[in-house]
This record gives C-alpha cells, sequence and structure tokens, in this order.
C-alpha cells in the first residue's frame, strides 16, 4: 500500500469512497453525501484541513485520513477523521496512513490528535483504541437527522511519546 498526500484531483474518487460509507450509515457522523468540490474543501484544500493523507492500492484509493481545525478545537488539538473503501474491502487501511497523519501532526506542532466516534461504530472505536487514542469524554445522545439519539465517544492521542491518563 502506498501512502501519499492527497491532492485536489483526488476529490471525486474518494468523495465516491466517502459517500458510499455515508448511504451506507451506522459509522460516521456524517449523514448526508457530498459533492466533490465540498469533499475537496472540507478534506483536503479548505480553510480548515491541515492535510489528508490517501492510501493506494492497485492504481485505486483504498482510503483517506485528515486532519482538520473545524469547529475550532482546543489550542494543539486537531481533529482526525478515517475512511476505508467498503467494497471492495481492504485491510489494513487506517493502520498504514496513521504514521504518516502522525507525523504530519507532530510536524505542525499539535500536542493531542482527537478522534470523535460514534458510540455504535464498534470498528471505528476498536481501530482508534488499537492506534493509541484514549477515551477522555463522552457526547451524549446526540440526534442523528432523523432524531435518533447516538453518543459520541472522544478519544484522543498524545503526540511526542508522553503516555497520558484519561480525565
Amino acid at each position: 500500500m502506498h501512502i501519499r498526500k492527497a491532492v485536489s484531483a483526488d476529490a471525486e474518487e474518494l468523495c465516491s469512497l466517502l459517500n458510499e460509507i455515508i448511504v451506507a450509515g451506522g459509522t460516521t457522523a456524517l449523514e448526508t453525501p457530498l459533492s466533490a468540490s465540498e469533499f475537496a474543501d472540507w478534506f483536503i484544500d479548505g480553510e480548515f484541513p491541515l492535510v489528508c493523507h490517501v492510501a493506494e492500492q492497485d492504481r485505486s484509493l483504498a482510503g483517506f485520513q485528515s486532519l482538520s481545525l473545524y469547529g475550532d478545537p482546543p489550542k494543539g488539538y486537531a481533529d482526525i477523521a478515517t475512511f476505508a473503501r467498503i467494497d471492495p474491502k481492504i485491510p489494513g487501511v487506517g493502520r498504514a496512513l496513521f504514521p504518516a497523519t502522525r507525523a504530519a501532526a507532530e510536524e505542525v506542532g499539535l500536542a493531542f490528535i482527537n478522534a470523535t466516534i460514534r458510540a455504535d461504530n464498534v470498528s471505528g472505536l476498536a481501530y482508534y483504541a488499537k492506534m493509541g487514542f484514549e477515551p477522555y469524554d463522552r457526547l451524549v445522545q446526540v440526534p442523528l437527522l432523523d432524531g435518533t439519539p447516538v453518543d459520541r465517544i472522544k478519544k484522543r492521542f498524545r503526540l511526542g511519546g508522553t503516555p497520558h491518563r484519561a480525565v
């Protein structure tokens, strides 16, 4: 698997990958499919993205991972988003992407990478735990567009190699 920074030309293929996940439902807080231009703005070259990496396998994009300052996170924090193609599913995409994302976060001087994961996203919760993220907060009963309440688990990864105990 080859990891590289995303470029604007990737937006259409990555948007398609993300929209499949959104339409499938149950794992992302995003509920409305994006256009390729919205995708580029949100994840690649808009005001808030810090970096977006893609994983390529067999000349197609298997997934992506981004760091963003959207929503005005606390100083020293950025939010991570990780998405892997669901059809065909390719194991190890997130694991392959994280070292590049971590290095980029350290390069810009972040103290923490924040992940906010739906409580019903079992695979997402497991992935971030395997990467070393630790829970530190919970947003209770955040409503989906249809009104269904779903908790959000906030996990963070401390940069700089110092272990951190959840508060």
